[in-house]
């Protein structure tokens, strides 16, 4: 391999790093920000995100639970995508990247983005239909506004997974021929 590859591969390890601890401290200022809500929702305004839905919880709790326990799971699910995306980048040969452990990781990275995209999906038309009975949902978009880019997404990344997956087995059939 290449000395440009390797600094390029390290550089994109390092871009993963930095949106995993972004990720992160979006997930745990999130659930702050719900503990927060529940004991004192008149700090609400002033906490992250801006992300007050203390109305919503005074008009009907169980809306309330739904949109924010929407946002809280996606939030955890993208922190540990890209958990899974550091795994990967830091345990991969590139030398010889056609192994189990890559195609499980590529597999899993297409199964968490399909999740993220699919709760993400529901959540958006679960908002619609909160608006159309007169809730104010305007911040709440932005948290699932990628849905359909994350189905897609989970698409491609399915398919290079089963593109792993055939190289293995051409792999470990030629080294069965040799």
């Amino acid at each position: 391999m290449s000395k440009t590859n390797n600094i390029v591969f390290k550089g994109l390890s390092i871009v993963a790093w930095i949106i995993f601890v972004g990720l992160c401290i979006e997930a745990g200022g999130l659930i702050v920000n719900f503990i927060f809500s529940l004991y004192k929702p008149e700090f609400v305004a002033n906490l992250y995100q801006k992300l007050d839905l203390s109305e919503m919880y005074e008009r009907n709790k169980l809306a309330f639970f739904s949109m924010y326990s929407f946002i809280l799971v996606i939030a955890i699910l993208k922190a540990v995508l890209f958990y899974v995306v550091i795994i990967l980048v830091s345990k991969i040969d590139l030398l010889k990247p056609f192994n189990n452990f890559v195609s499980r990781q590529i597999s899993l990275i297409s199964y968490f983005t399909l999740s993220i995209g699919l709760l993400s999906y529901i959540a958006q038309q679960s908002a619609k239909n909160l608006l159309h009975r007169g809730f104010v949902i305007d911040n709440l978009n932005q948290f699932w506004e990628d849905s359909e880019a994350f189905i897609l997404m989970a698409a491609v990344i399915y398919v290079i997974a089963t593109i792993f997956k055939k190289g293995i087995d051409i792999q470990n059939e030629n080294e069965l021929t040799v």
